[in-house]
This record gives structure tokens, C-alpha cells and sequence, in this order.
């Protein structure tokens, strides 16, 4: 390996260090709560050295995001293969979840962690309604070929609405395990079966009765 090579390696090790000491503290202490330097003291680094791959705390939460929110988005891209619609809503309602389980630090910045407003201008750059970045977007699209085909209730026609209740209900299931899978005092099922279970059912519930 080049000495250009070796440089490089060691800026992205370090630029992930940076993102995951990040990632510990917005969790624990909301966005308000972290500063540069916070972030600096949590690994041991100086200041500068994290102004060296962020610009300010803006940038780095906004990178963070990126960068979790690509990385969900590429779980799903396997599917694109699937052809049935409903079948891959089914998969990536198991992907979603395996996601969440395999990442649960990456899992609670996204989506158990409140989050600054974001300027649409921004979110558009870091891939807002690209199926290939945005995880929602790719979600949406697959429902809207599931209603293309009537698959789904005649009275559910909002693409929206159906994937955004999905989500939420894949959602609940893998909070719950990350929050609270601890607690003894619940005789938990296994958390297979509890997303499947729920994947399975929204779907019956939403799609058009055969015959």
C-alpha cells in the first residue's frame, strides 16, 4: 500500500471514529447538547482535528444522517429484483428490521432522536425522493406499483398513507426490541416472529381479498 493509499485509510477510519463517537452523544443528549468540542473530548482528539473533516455541528449531524440513511437505503436494493410487489413490500418490511437489529445505535439517531429541521434545498442534495438514497422513497414506490396492479382495499388509494402506515408499524416492532428487550418482566416471543407477524398482518389487512 502507497503512502497516499495508507493517508486516505486513515482519514476515513478516523472520519468514522468522529461519526460514531457523534452518533453516542446526539443520542444521549439531543442535538442541543453536543458541541465540537464534546465530540473532540469523547475521543480524545483536539477540536481541530474535527473541524479537519466537518465544517461545524451542522455539517457533522447532516453527514451522519447521509451516511445512515444511504446505508438503510442500499439494504433494500437487493429487492429491486423481486417482482411481485406485494412480496417485496413483505421483504423489506424483513429488511427494515434487520437493519434496525444488526445497527441499533445507527437505528435510534435515525428514528428514536430528535432531529433539527432540515432545509428542503439540503435534503434534496443528501438524496430526499431518490429511490436509491432515500428509504422512504423506495418504500413509496414500491406501493404504488402494488396499487397500480389492485393490489390493495379499493378504498386505499394515497401511496403515502399505506407506506407510511407500514413503516410504522415495522417501526414499533423494532423500537420496542431496542428499548426494551432487556426488561425480564415481559415473557418476549422471538423478534423473528414478532416482525413477521406484523408485516404479515398489516398486509392482510391492506390488500384486496382474493376472489
Amino acid at each position: 500500500m502507497g503512502v497516499q493509499e495508507r493517508r486516505e485509510r486513515e482519514r476515513l477510519e478516523t472520519r468514522d471514529k468522529i461519526l460514531d463517537a457523534a452518533r453516542e452523544l446526539f443520542i444521549n443528549e439531543g442535538y442541543e447538547g453536543v458541541s465540537m468540542r464534546k465530540v473532540a473530548r469523547k475521543i480524545e482528539y483536539s477540536p481541530t482535528a474535527i473541524y479537519g473533516h466537518f465544517a461545524d455541528k451542522e455539517d457533522l449531524f447532516l453527514q451522519l444522517c447521509h451516511s445512515d440513511f444511504q446505508r438503510l437505503a442500499q439494504s433494500f436494493t437487493r429487492l429491486a429484483q423481486v417482482r411481485d410487489p406485494v412480496e417485496r413490500l413483505r421483504k423489506i418490511g424483513q429488511a427494515y428490521a434487520e437493519f434496525a437489529l444488526s445497527n441499533p445505535n445507527h437505528y435510534r439517531m435515525m428514528f428514536m432522536t430528535a432531529h433539527p429541521q432540515i432545509p428542503d434545498a439540503t435534503e434534496k442534495k443528501m438524496g430526499k425522493g431518490n429511490p436509491e438514497e432515500d428509504a422512504y422513497a423506495f418504500l413509496r414506490q414500491i406501493v404504488a406499483e402494488a396499487l397500480e396492479v389492485d393490489a390493495f382495499r379499493e378504498d386505499l388509494t394515497d401511496a403515502d398513507l399505506i407506506a407510511q402506515t407500514l413503516w410504522a408499524g415495522t417501526h414499533g416492532v423494532v423500537a420496542l426490541q431496542i428499548a426494551k428487550s432487556r426488561d425480564h418482566w415481559v415473557p418476549w416471543r422471538s423478534i423473528k416472529k414478532r416482525v413477521d407477524l406484523m408485516v404479515d398482518g398489516l398486509l392482510r389487512g391492506l390488500l384486496r381479498k382474493a376472489g
